[in-house]
């Protein structure tokens, strides 16, 4: 089984990546790590601490950042995911299980370098947190099994961005962690727009899930219903995109994705901030921001059959 500790901001979407990785027979869930974004970090780790709770998880829970490194935090987004980041489901106000007592970044340098070569971090909210982590302890780079991101967007089968005609959310959110954490050397693997809208979750998939999956269907359901009106009145979807799940896919099944590499930078200012770049090319230019940065891999296209049938079963 696979080592793995989710980085997020539950966030409906991160909601049903989490119980993905629950599920999984290939994962071993050992942490969550909390961070703003989809929801403000109280309600971003509380929503993780119910998930614990209703789901008898067996990962630790440490909360982490509430603000970027360098701009000012952005507001939870309750347009997307309700004022509880849950879709407003009732969640009670005090939870069986407690946030351990270590910022999310020492929890994930310490996990490191108990297990190295082991964990695979996956991030699916903003970077802050593991930006932190290689500013405090930079020798886990070499530690890390593999980095997994949900963000970005490349310009892949036509899609560039989400919040920004050309940055993706996550990313936008505190562009500076993303640059830090895409230049370190230790291997990421970035699953952006160009994957994650190829592939939709329909209301019909969403009710056969409710009827098959007895522990976690009825709750994906009620969760979800938010959600799928938002991409309903935004964008005329029946449905919704599968964001966060495809990085946990990803850890699953990397074979049912199609990769390039290449060195990637993140624009950190101005009209274009959170863009992400991708060099393909090995040329060395006259002026290369990027040369002296390592190649890591991104993700172009998915099998969106066998994810949505990966994510049926493995909850089924």
């Amino acid at each position: 089984m696979k080592k793995i500790i989710i980085d997020t901001d539950p966030g409906i979407d991160d909601a049903m990546a989490i119980l993905l990785a629950d599920a999984s027979d290939a994962i071993d869930l050992i942490g969550i790590t909390t961070t703003f974004g989809n929801a403000s970090i109280e309600n971003s780790t509380r929503n993780a601490l119910y998930l614990k709770d209703k789901f008898s998880l067996k990962a630790i829970v440490a909360q982490g950042a509430n603000t970027p490194l360098v701009l000012p935090a952005s507001p939870p987004a309750t347009v997307v995911h309700g004022d509880n980041g849950l879709g407003n489901i009732v969640i009670p106000t005090e939870q069986q299980n407690q946030a351990v007592s270590q910022t999310a970044h020492d929890y994930i340098i310490n996990s490191v370098k108990a297990h190295p070569h082991e964990i695979t971090l996956v991030a699916i909210g903003r970077l802050t947190n593991l930006a932190l982590a290689l500013n405090k302890s930079p020798e886990i780079a070499s530690l890390v099994k593999e980095v997994i991101i949900m963000g970005g967007a490349f310009g892949f089968n036509g899609h560039s961005g989400n919040l920004t005609p050309f940055a993706e959310a996550n990313v936008y959110g505190d562009p500076h962690a993303a640059d830090i954490v895409v230049s370190a050397d230790w291997p990421v693997t970035m699953v952006g727009l160009d994957v994650t809208q190829q592939s939709i979750m329909t209301n019909a998939y969403i009710n056969k899930l409710k009827c098959k999956s007895p522990k976690y269907g009825a709750f994906i359901s009620e969760i979800s219903a938010f959600y799928a009106h938002f991409y309903h009145a935004d964008l005329g979807l029946d449905g919704f995109y599968v964001h966060d799940s495809s990085a946990i896919v990803y850890a699953i099944a990397p074979e049912i994705f199609t990769t390039e590499r290449g060195n990637i930078r993140v624009v950190t200012e101005g009209v274009a901030t959170g863009h992400t770049l991708f060099k393909q090319s090995d040329r060395l230019f006259p002026i290369d921001e990027w040369s002296n940065h390592p190649k890591q891999t991104i993700c172009t296209n998915v099998d969106s059959e066998a994810l949505l049938n990966l994510y049926m079963n493995s909850l089924t």
